[in-house]
């Protein structure tokens, strides 16, 4: 009995072990071994997988979809290379030795070609070792250029330059910027102060000037109302010195009718021809 089963298992009768038995035997342990260390991952979308051989980068870069690694001797890191976004605080002096605070937001992404350098040489933490010191550099660079007054009046030049900057600094280290964002600008009181100030001073001479110009505007009216009353009166002494008859025909036009009824013998002020 117990030699017909030896038999079924491949165990010949008088041995622990058998060729076959043994082969099942790694096979079952290949197979366990494979779902424990599960040599095979995946991708997901915007990303890239950086392989490490004992923990030293390999060079070679997993794309989107399922890979495989030799387990216990090769692993995979993952990398986001999709669109991230970095905001932070920034402090500079102006070209006038002004202070500005202000908010600065960078949108980048990670160049998918240079993932595993970024990794051999800075690794993960690359907002905090790269992109925030950038960010800091760039902005006191470049805000030390204006004035105060001109990083608010000339804020497009300002953006455009330091972005300008980051993406030449940046693209040298394997980061690509997409755009660039100045969030806010804050000064210090007393230059809020002294701008309010300027502003009040300017809106006032703006009032005084226009109320100039109003003033100038109705005098030329009166001066061109009274050149036309003194065109009309001279046209008119013209008209009255070349015919008499114009006076007797205003008496007309304001007579009622009606002639006095005491007179003092002389003639009538009217001259009225007799009718043939």
């Amino acid at each position: 009995m117990i030699a017909d089963k030896a038999k079924i298992w491949g165990v010949e009768p008088g041995l622990r072990y058998s060729p076959k038995m043994l082969k099942y035997a790694l096979l079952a342990l290949g197979v366990i071994l494979l779902l424990f260390f599960n040599p095979f991952g995946t991708i997901g979308a915007g990303e890239r997988g950086i392989l490490l051989r004992f923990s030293a980068v390999t060079g070679r870069v997993y794309g989107e979809g399922l890979y495989f690694i030799w387990p216990i001797m090769e692993r995979v890191v993952k990398v986001d290379i999709k669109l991230q976004k970095e905001q932070v605080p920034a402090t500079a002096a102006s070209k006038d030795l002004q202070t500005v605070s202000s908010d600065v937001a960078l949108n980048f992404h990670i160049n998918p070609e240079k993932v595993a350098l970024i990794y051999q040489e800075v690794g993960l933490d690359f907002k905090a070792r790269i992109i925030d010191p950038t960010l800091q550099e760039s902005v006191k660079a470049i805000t030390a250029k204006f004035t105060a007054e001109e990083l608010i009046t000339k804020r497009e030049i300002v953006k455009e330059e330091i972005r300008n900057l980051l993406r030449d600094t940046l693209a040298s280290n394997g980061i690509i910027v997409d755009e660039f964002n100045i969030v806010s600008f804050n000064f210090s009181e007393s230059f809020n102060d002294a701008i309010e100030a300027k502003v009040t001073a300017e809106q006032q001479a703006l009032a005084v000037k226009n109320k100039l110009e109003q003033i100038k505007f109705e005098a030329e009216q009166k001066i061109a109302e009274a050149r036309g009353k003194a065109e009309a009166i001279k046209v008119e002494s013209e008209a009255l010195r070349s015919n008499p008859a114009i006076l007797e025909l205003r008496a007309l036009e304001k007579w009622n009718g009606i002639l006095p009824q005491v007179t003092s013998g002389g003639i009538p002020f009217i001259n009225i021809q007799p009718s043939k």
